[in-house]
């Protein structure tokens, strides 16, 4: 199987990384906008299971060139589709698209979809339905400009939904993107790879949750579905006892988290949604929660030698407005940025092993709103915001760091 695992922007070379991880053996590909690769249904299993960054994993069936909706008619019709699946099942086509010459991405979508109907009727009588909610079946036909590629769409649901957040807030932060602030930060969940981790902007609690999870060795797919469990190729005894099997090694691998950490709001409606959150996702007894200003609260009680870790994605404009003490300033949110630096010169600079804070903001002159000096930026996107992921190095003394010139980076493992 030819496999492709989109992720947002930016987020390629840990994706790469994590794969790597997960499956040693393979040949992983780095390529714009997710990661490609070689594998089998184990795989398959495998990396909806423990994949933490990638939306979603696709499973190539066809590529080719096209002129029309005809040219993709005759494409879909190259696919052995009672390989996948039968008349009693659904399927749903969705449909992408970069500088395609199509006129109607919906009529592209509805030539496929006739594609594999009249095949199926052809070969058994019958032909599925079309559900576009919770499909068996999920096509992705992708268009260029000249070639087009079907894919299935082995996860079903975007792989962001790890099946444990119930409770919202005005802008909850999906939780790939999470993953993928930790990841920039090289934060593992252990002393030596980025120590104890704490929010205090923690909304429904996603960053906590997620470095938890990653502290606890929770893989994320452990609480949810895909829609490869409902297709055919998945469903013999041999590869049905291989997905029980990843299960229970997931769940044994489980283990109490070795770094303290600790996530608070200003709002307690949102400190009490991020509570039930960690319950449901299994890592209640890994996170201290707090209500409290984040331009008062003390930097958390560490060991001598163990660093910390500021991760915070602020409120913005674009987002939601600011609360706390510096909400009676809304037009100036800025104001919030250089209290929270203030604050963070006086309480974090002290503990011997250190602090380092990583914010999120789609401000490119966040460092001068805060009067300190970035160590380092990464880009990244919320959804259709660009952003970019400050460092700041909080040291005894001074929370600035040398003047010298930090451009964007152009490989994220520096």
């Amino acid at each position: 199987m030819r496999l492709f695992l989109p992720c947002a922007a930016g987020v390629e070379e840990w994706l790469a990384e994590e794969v790597m991880r997960q499956l040693p053996e393979r040949r992983v590909e780095r390529q714009r906008g997710g990661v490609a690769l070689e594998g089998d249904e184990a795989d398959v299993m495998r990396l909806n299971l423990e994949c933490r960054l990638a939306q979603r994993v696709l499973v190539e069936v066809a590529h080719g060139r096209y002129r029309d909706e005809q040219d993709l008619y005759a494409l879909a019709r190259t696919v052995g589709w009672s390989h996948w699946i039968t008349p009693r099942h659904t399927l749903r086509v969705d449909t992408t698209a970069h500088r395609s010459p199509l006129r109607s991405l919906n009529f592209a979508a509805l030539r496929v979809k006739d594609a594999v109907c009249d095949q199926l009727r052809e070969a058994h009588g019958a032909r599925p339905d079309v559900d576009t909610r919770a499909p068996d079946l999920p096509l992705l036909l992708h268009l260029g400009a000249e070639d087009a590629t079907l894919y299935v769409d082995s996860s079903g649901e975007a792989l962001f939904k790890r099946g444990w957040r119930e409770d919202k807030g005005d802008a909850p932060l999906k939780e790939t993107l999470a993953a993928a602030m930790l990841a920039a930060a090289g934060w593992r969940g252990t002393p030596e790879a980025g120590g104890a981790l704490h929010d205090p902007c923690c909304g429904s609690g996603t960053i906590a949750i997620e470095a938890a999870q990653i502290a606890c060795g929770i893989a994320p797919g452990l609480q949810r579905r895909f829609a490869f469990e409902r297709l055919l190729p998945f469903g013999t005894p041999a590869l049905r006892t291989r997905w029980q099997q990843l299960k229970q090694a997931a769940r044994e691998r489980i283990h109490e988290a070795a770094v303290p950490i600790v996530a608070s709001d200003v709002a307690f409606r949102m400190v009490d949604f991020a509570r039930r959150n960690a319950q449901r996702a299994g890592v209640a007894g890994a996170i201290e929660f707090h209500g409290g200003d984040a331009l008062e609260r003390p930097a958390p009680e560490l060991p001598a030698g163990l660093p910390g870790t500021l991760m915070i994605n602020p409120p913005y404009g674009e987002r939601i407005d600011v609360a706390g003490k510096a909400g009676a300033n809304k037009a100036l949110p800025e104001d919030f940025f250089a209290r929270l630096a203030s604050h963070w010169k006086r309480a974090y600079t002290q503990h011997p092993a250190g602090w380092t804070a990583w914010v999120l903001s789609p401000d490119m002159k966040l460092p001068g709103a805060m009067r300190l000096k970035e160590s380092r930026r990464v880009p990244m996107w919320n959804g259709p915001i660009e952003c970019r992921l400050f460092r700041f190095d909080l040291v005894r003394g001074s929370a600035r760091v040398p003047r010298t010139a930090v451009a964007d980076d152009d490989e994220p493992n520096d």
